[in-house]
């Protein structure tokens, strides 16, 4: 098992950067007037699971830890939402957001499976 010596050493931490890197450089083909819309939605959303992550990590206990990665959860499906809706929208192609739908999911099983190793062990 690899050594965790900061939230930048987790795995579900790196991947939620990239998914944030991915919705960046879609959200930049959307239109002008989607700048204070979807674009603004969908991009906090990306950068909030990571940060999420990376903020429960840096909590002095486990409960709180738990509460932030539930909370990158949440952040984890209104980004899934919002690219949903960009595609029904028209605002880009569905087989744009295809690769990054999932991406999110994947991430998402890598949130739920540290969810319930941390709340089956009482250390990190």
């Amino acid at each position: 098992m690899d050594t965790v010596n900061s939230y930048r050493d987790l795995k579900v931490w790196q991947r939620a950067m990239d998914l944030a890197v991915l919705v960046y450089e879609l959200t930049r083909t959307f239109p002008k007037d989607e700048q204070f819309g979807l674009t603004s939605q969908v991009r906090r959303a990306s950068v909030s699971i990571a940060a999420n992550i990376a903020e429960g990590y840096g909590r002095s206990s486990k409960p709180s830890y738990l509460n932030f990665l539930r909370i990158a959860q949440g952040s984890l499906k209104e980004v899934e939402t919002h690219l949903i809706l960009s595609a029904r929208v028209g605002i880009c192609p569905e087989a744009a957001t295809d690769p990054l739908l999932t991406e999110a999911d994947e991430l998402g099983r890598m949130l739920r499976a540290l969810i319930v190793r941390l709340e089956q062990h009482t250390d990190r």
